[in-house]
């Protein structure tokens, strides 16, 4: 998938079919939105093209008229929502960044400046709730009128459905937010997943609870940065981390801000995803995994963040929390067992 910031490069499609959203976790109704693209694309031997938009309209707009609450909770990271359309099939995808100019922009000019000129659009994909322009005054009808004066045709989904659910990313994040992975794992059609570079902590894992007996050198971690500061999920979970070895690495993992470490540290106030694995992958050595990418999924939520009055409580906690981990994965892979069992039977 070819990847552009704005419209203005060489290499961008000079024709495409056109979807237009944030695509916030790449849910199942957007993957549903994004079958259909491709499928219309290949029919008119045009490439199929995302448009999306960084930082989200609302972040946007919550920092604008300093209101933060107004920002959505992130379901996703851009490198994991480029990897999703990607895995989708979308040829390209151009992120468009959001900021004044584009906030002030009239329906009509970006239908002119963005969809005719910048993208060449000969069709155009929308949800049921597609709004655009400058104080949300686009709309489906102005949209459709546009494409019968320019020459591309416009095509509206409905909500796509799941079990009588509809999904969407409001209701990946409720499910986020209420700690049911399962849930969340049904809307999206894939396990909840943060993928990122590894980068360097205080490394203060290796040194916690390193003289207890079986914690081996302390509970070393694998950091990944989320840069929203407002993660859709928090909390600690049992994960597996993909990337490290042939086979995914059973682990437990800390989202959010680390309520009991002092705020100024080298990743004081950042969101970390913080993922201790259960068995260190003894090839990497003591530094071999900074650098690398990894891809984390979240399986089963343990408890929200705490904060521990002491290091010691702290590591005893987190003592805790790997051991509520193997449970859960010793629990999985005895009902895997008994399936299996049941299906041959």
């Amino acid at each position: 998938m070819k990847i552009f910031r704005g419209f203005h490069h060489p290499g961008i499609a000079r024709a495409c079919a056109l979807t237009i959203g944030n695509f916030d976790g790449v849910h199942r109704g957007h993957q549903a939105m994004l079958a259909l693209l491709n499928n219309e694309a290949t029919h008119r031997g045009v490439e199929s093209c995302v448009l999306t938009f960084e930082p989200h309209p609302r972040d946007y707009f919550a920092g604008a008229l300093h209101k933060p609450e107004l920002a959505p909770a992130r379901i996703g990271t851009l490198r994991d929502k480029l990897t999703e359309l990607d895995r989708c099939g979308v040829q390209q995808t151009v992120v468009l960044p959001f900021d004044a100019r584009l906030a002030a922009q009239a329906p009509e000019a970006f239908i002119d400046e963005v969809l005719v000129r910048g993208l060449g659009a000969r069709y155009v994909l929308v949800g049921d709730d597609f709004r655009f322009g400058r104080q949300r005054a686009g709309d489906y009808a102005m949209l459709d009128a546009a494409g019968q004066r320019e020459g591309f045709d416009v095509a509206r989904m409905n909500s796509y459905e799941v079990h009588g659910l509809r999904v969407s990313s409001s209701a990946v994040r409720q499910a986020l937010a209420a700690g049911d992975m399962e849930a969340a794992a049904r809307l999206l059609g894939r396990p909840y997943t943060i993928s990122g570079h590894v980068v360097h902590g205080r490394k203060l894992g290796r040194e916690l609870g390193a003289t207890q007996a079986g914690a081996g050198d302390g509970f070393r971690t694998l950091n990944l940065r989320f840069a929203h500061w407002k993660p859709a999920a928090n909390g600690i979970f049992a994960v597996l981390v993909h990337g490290l070895a042939e086979q995914p690495l059973q682990g437990v993992a800390n989202l959010g801000v680390r309520p009991s470490l002092d705020p100024t540290d080298v990743n004081g106030g950042r969101v970390l995803l913080e993922t201790h694995c259960l068995d260190w992958p003894a090839h990497l050595g003591a530094e071999g995994a900074y650098g690398k990418i990894i891809r984390v999924e979240l399986l089963h939520k343990l408890h929200d963040e705490l904060r521990y009055d002491s290091l010691d409580a702290l590591t005893t906690g987190i003592a805790r929390d790997c051991a509520e981990a193997r449970a859960y994965f010793a629990s999985t892979h005895t009902e895997t067992r008994r399936q299996t069992t049941r299906d041959r039977i």
